[in-house]
């Protein structure tokens, strides 16, 4: 009986872990401004690159889809449950901020919001405060673009180097990064600092080669070095192209109490 009990706890872990993909019940509202956040930065701190990488369809998420900004970057189909007023396509959108008030599982652009509207219904999908939807992780694809970096405003050589990572494709997180001069084998750790900005004051000297660490969905890890290293010159204010792209999807067997009755169209 007792390693049955502990089979149960096992597979009900599992399910808990690699479920990010499964289909799962909340609402959402929209911004009613045009800037993904109130403040222009958002709890991910990407400022305008926000609009950048997702084309304007950009949300903001409850802390428990947040999750301390470990899934800044994710993208996620949205699907409005009012067959009347919407379709059946739902909406592809961006995580760039978490939502404080935690009301709502998402708010979402005005944009994205208004993407899940049927013919001439916009408005009146618009008129309401909120609506029920179901949601999933989904993949991130940005076509010929690879993972970039902008090194912040406030990073100096050779004092402190602080980035965020843009176009994270795949289903992924980032769990570490680790850096080191070209060609040495002496890597020191980046911290998260908050969101999507990662940093260190213990730069090392020259050229830079980055090493991530990312997971996906949640269960699966493995280290990725980027393929373009970062110039001994680096400047503030910059991005540089790290050469390489994230694409590893999750294969989730989402059990029936996770993934609802009905079949995501």
């Amino acid at each position: 009986m007792v390693w049955l009990l502990g089979l149960l706890f096992l597979l009900l872990a599992s399910y808990a872990n690699a479920c990010d993909r499964c289909i799962h019940q909340s609402t959402a509202a929209y911004y009613s401004a045009n800037s993904p956040t109130s403040n222009g930065w958002g709890a991910c701190r990407y400022g305008f690159w926000a609009m950048e990488i997702s084309q304007d369809f950009y949300a903001a998420a409850m802390p428990s889809i947040y999750r301390q900004g470990a899934t800044c970057g994710a993208c996620y189909k949205v699907r409005c449950k009012d067959r009347r007023l919407c379709t059946t396509k739902g909406t592809k959108v961006v995580l760039t901020d978490q939502n404080q008030d935690n009301r709502t599982g998402f708010v979402l652009s005005k944009k994205g919001f208004s993407a899940m509207a049927r013919k001439g219904n916009i408005q009146k999908l618009l008129n309401l405060t909120s609506i029920d939807v179901e949601y999933k992780r989904i993949p991130c694809d940005y076509k010929n673009k690879n993972l970039t970096i902008f090194i912040q405003d406030w990073s100096k050589v050779p004092y402190y180097f602080s980035i965020k990572f843009l176009y994270q494709g795949g289903q992924t997180q980032i769990l570490a990064v680790k850096i080191a001069q070209v060609g040495s084998s002496k890597w020191g750790y980046l911290n998260r600092k908050y969101g999507a900005i990662w940093e260190t004051n213990k730069v090392p000297e020259g050229a830079l080669q980055l090493w991530m660490k990312i997971v996906t969905s949640g269960f699966k890890e493995k280290w990725i070095m980027a393929n373009n290293i970062i110039p001994a010159d680096w400047k503030s204010g910059l991005t540089y192209d790290m050469g390489t792209q994230f694409k590893d999807i999750a294969q989730e067997s989402c059990p029936p109490w996770e993934c609802g009755d009905q079949p995501w169209i």
